[in-house]
């Protein structure tokens, strides 16, 4: 009965160091998460930033944010920079 009942403490004490080192995995993985987030709000900020200083008109900015909103960063960057090649052309 003793044997049975140690058995039984033990496994509820390792099935509890399992779940907690789960959580603490877990809470680990929040964090990167929640750094990676923090990341890319930070460069949306500035890349809507950029949008509003390189445009010149709202129909460009209207443009450059649905290319944002629709095909990304990346796109919306290569825009951008056309946007300056053009104007740069035309001073």
């Amino acid at each position: 009965m003793t044997l049975t009942l140690d058995n039984r403490s033990q496994n509820k004490e390792l099935s509890l160091t399992q779940a907690l080192q789960q959580i603490q995995q877990l809470n680990s993985k929040i964090a990167v998460l929640e750094q990676q987030h923090l990341s890319y709000v930070h460069q949306q900020q500035n890349l809507i930033a950029a949008i509003a200083e390189i445009c010149v008109s709202p129909m460009q900015e209207i443009q450059a944010l649905r290319i944002l909103i629709y095909r990304g960063e990346g796109e919306c960057r290569q825009y951008l920079r056309s946007v300056l090649v053009k104007r740069k052309k035309t001073l």
